[in-house]
């Protein structure tokens, strides 16, 4: 017995130790083909990099910037998983707002909008649009330039160029970003926004940045990320060119009749005042609407237990610059609120 019991060790312990090579060769197997696939994917990005180097030097980005601003540029992870994380709506129109617009918002809004009057009122003049709302946008993008984002933009829009769910987009935007560096308006390391690319105060995209930001101080630069003349001037250029009225504001909560036709909330449903007061519709006070010539929609943005808006054509512009309605109701909430309306 004592024999056999060796034999049956002595065999249990020769498949045992082949068990373990063969398992450590799988491994090691699987950790080269890993580390191939990584090789393969740095040599296809690398590949993919020289091409844009290329593109980009044939639209005249100068060599020493295209060196500059593409040393190092490796694709970040996180940047993929923002992308493909699917926004979900987690708050109510209600705690949108009152997380958005705090008191400590309107108050550094006012302070602000007094601060910077004389330059605020230069805008309007040239731009037509009025300061509080080019301080509303200000807080609600950026809380007044303190929030930019800290991502080079670069960086982020080679990531999602190379990812293939929206590479002709962001290829676009990543030519346009070094168009902007060519020119000189800021240097590679400065260039810092958001992980999708969105730069400075106003949060452009770099193509909007090309259509819209200005050079207001004249100082050769359109610098969207520390002048505040620039961040001021383009934002309000922006507006103007998305259809602003500089003479009209933006809408105001209204009331409405008992029996009200619910199909009619709706911004694709639009009237002059003068028939949305034939309708029983009037001021939240329950006074008249104002006696001027404009259409409106009426919206309900928290649902029927919430308030109601008529909205004119400065709603639908601001809606040019985010699509979402809650966003755009903080717009034009924080900037009556920071007139002390």
């Amino acid at each position: 017995m004592p024999r056999n019991r060796f034999r049956y060790a002595s065999r249990f312990m020769a498949g045992l130790v082949a068990l373990v090579l063969c398992v450590g060769v799988a491994e090691l197997s699987a950790e080269e083909h890993s580390s191939d696939q990584a090789a393969s994917a740095q040599g296809d990005f690398a590949s993919w990099l020289e091409g844009v180097r290329a593109e980009a030097s044939a639209r005249g980005v100068r060599a020493e910037i295209l060196t500059s601003a593409l040393a190092g540029v490796k694709p970040i992870p996180r940047i993929i998983e923002l992308d493909r994380k699917q926004p979900e709506v987690t708050q109510t129109y209600q705690e949108y707002i009152a997380a958005r617009l705090p008191d400590s918002l309107i108050r550094e809004g006012r302070e602000l909008l007094a601060a910077n009057a004389d330059l605020l009122r230069r805008v309007r003049d040239r731009f037509g649009v009025q300061p509080r709302f080019v301080v509303a946008l200000w807080g609600v993008e950026t809380n007044y330039g303190k929030h930019t984002g800290g991502f080079p933009v670069i960086t982020a829009l080679a990531t999602l160029a190379y990812d293939g769910r929206r590479s002709a987009y962001f290829r676009k935007e990543l030519m346009a970003a070094l168009d902007i560096l060519n020119e000189g308006h800021i240097s590679p390391e400065a260039m810092k926004g958001s992980w999708a690319g969105a730069m400075g105060q106003s949060q452009f995209m770099p193509t909007s940045f090309v259509k819209y930001a200005v050079d207001f101080d004249g100082d050769g630069r359109r610098d969207i990320w520390t002048t505040k003349g620039d961040v001021f001037g383009s934002a309000a250029n922006y507006l103007s060119g998305a259809g602003w009225r500089g003479d009209k504001t933006w809408g105001r909560e209204v009331r409405l009749p008992n029996g009200f036709d619910k199909a009619l909330l709706d911004l694709k449903v639009s009237k002059p005042l003068a028939a949305w007061q034939a309708l029983g519709v009037r001021r939240a006070s329950g006074n008249d609407l104002p006696a001027v010539t404009i259409d409106g929609s009426i919206i309900q943005p928290g649902g029927p237990e919430g308030p109601s808006y008529i909205v004119y054509e400065n709603f639908e512009t601001i809606l040019k610059w985010n699509r979402s309605i809650y966003f755009a109701m903080s717009v034009g909430l924080l900037a009556d609120r920071i007139a002390g309306r």
